[in-house]
């Protein structure tokens, strides 16, 4: 039976959005097409290409326009 691996989280703070993957953390060679990733009112997004998870610290106050 293949392990399957474990999903990416990315916490972010107000300052880091709008979100965007892949992320300056992340390797060169794993990149794909940078997608903007639309955090959800339940405070998580997840991307559409590595299914890389992004949420919002506790806390985390963002402006809205």
């Amino acid at each position: 039976m293949p392990s399957e691996k474990p999903v990416p989280v990315v916490e972010l703070d107000a300052d880091d959005l709008p979100a965007h993957c892949p992320n300056p953390k992340m390797p060169l060679w794993s990149g794909h097409p940078r997608v903007y990733i639309k955090i959800n009112h339940d405070n998580r997004g997840q991307c559409p290409y590595c299914g890389t998870v992004y949420t919002l610290k506790a806390g985390a106050v963002v402006d809205s326009h």
